[in-house]
């Protein structure tokens, strides 16, 4: 049989999933616990090509309806050019009805290969790249041992934006905590208005249990951020967005507390605005509500349905009173207990 890893991308939920590397080549970022307690390997094109095999023949006629692939596991850009030009013509041999081959890559991998390069792959076939930016904040990066630069991470976007190949970057609102909150929205923002990327994909922080993170916020080093506060960041983030035609995407993740705010920058971002707005001004309690109800699985609810149920609302302020009364902080503690259970383990249950 063939290989497969363990994450890829919501959007890429129906793709074939071709593993070119095992496991993540840096794997230290202290926010990450996908690859931890793994090795990383580059498999070699032979072993690839093999599984490729393998997927058309597992595939079979239905073969014909397999449209999207997506390379894994974290960085398939580190391989050499010539390698996944290889790779992409065989892939494209064995699943010609493909039109979109997607693939994570790291930003130093991507400030490596030359505009002249990402093209030939574009050529080849490769469509998309989804990358981690996480922060454009100098401080949460060194914080979270993100391992890269802002400026390596401007280089390696505009790099891929200037081969025509489209640009997915992933940001985390709350990674940098209460202390660097501004300066995390401040910076990114600066960072993301620089490379001008296709996707602005949100991804809310979630303290992972068992993790270095954790063991900061023990130790006071590190003041996780609640809901609210986190909902205020994506505000100030997105007011210092410039007019782009990014699509700034909150909808494809379960821990986006506000879901509905997502829309293109060139011209949704004063909507996106005033949803983030209409909920900030709403009393506390009912604020706290809205989490309570989202953070219980009712997902992409909208604030205003909520408000219209006057007897779901009594229970909500029910509970959310019940939570706050019985220790300090209860509330927000309850809450990030249930985020952290929507977060991936270790493979190996350890961090190291």
């Amino acid at each position: 049989m063939f290989e497969q890893g363990v994450i890829r991308p919501p959007s890429e939920a129906n793709s074939l999933l071709v593993r070119v590397t095992r496991n993540c080549p840096w794997n230290r970022c202290l926010f990450c616990p996908a690859y931890k307690g793994t090795t990383f390997s580059r498999r070699s094109v032979a072993e690839i090509k093999e599984d490729i095999d393998e997927m058309a023949r597992y595939h079979g006629r239905n073969g014909s309806h397999v449209t999207t692939a997506f390379f894994q596991d974290a960085d398939s850009l580190i391989l050499p050019v010539e390698e996944l030009l290889e790779i992409l013509k065989h892939l494209g041999e064995a699943f010609p009805s493909l039109t979109r081959i997607t693939s994570y890559a790291r930003a130093k991998s991507l400030k490596r290969k030359s505009v002249t390069s990402l093209r030939a792959l574009k050529a080849a076939g490769l469509t998309r790249i989804h990358t981690g930016l996480e922060s454009g904040s100098v401080k949460v990066l060194k914080l979270t041992q993100k391992g890269e630069s802002p400026g390596e991470m401007i280089e390696g976007g505009q790099r891929v934006m200037a081969a025509g190949i489209e640009l997915s970057e992933y940001i985390m609102p709350g990674v940098g905590g209460k202390e660097l909150s501004h300066e995390n929205a401040l910076e990114t923002a600066h960072v993301l208005n620089r490379i001008r990327p296709d996707f602005i994909r949100v991804r809310t922080f979630a303290l992972p249990p068992n993790s270095p993170m954790e063991a900061m916020a023990r130790e006071g080093c590190f003041t996780p951020m609640n809901e609210l506060e986190t909902v205020a960041e994506i505000r100030d983030l997105l007011r210092h967005l410039e007019e782009m035609p990014a699509h700034f995407r909150c909808a494809d993740f379960s821990l986006n507390l506000l879901m509905h705010v997502d829309g293109y920058l060139d011209r949704d971002r004063d909507r996106m605005l005033e949803d983030l707005d209409a909920f900030l001004s709403l009393p506390e309690l009912d604020q706290k509500a809205y989490v309570l109800l989202q953070r219980s699985g009712h997902y992409g609810v909208h604030p205003s349905e909520m408000l219209e149920h006057q007897d779901l609302m009594s229970q909500l302020h029910n509970k959310v009173e019940e939570l706050d009364s019985g220790n300090d902080d209860g509330f927000n503690r309850y809450i990030r207990a249930m985020m952290a259970g929507q977060l991936p383990r270790p493979q190996t249950g350890s961090w190291t």
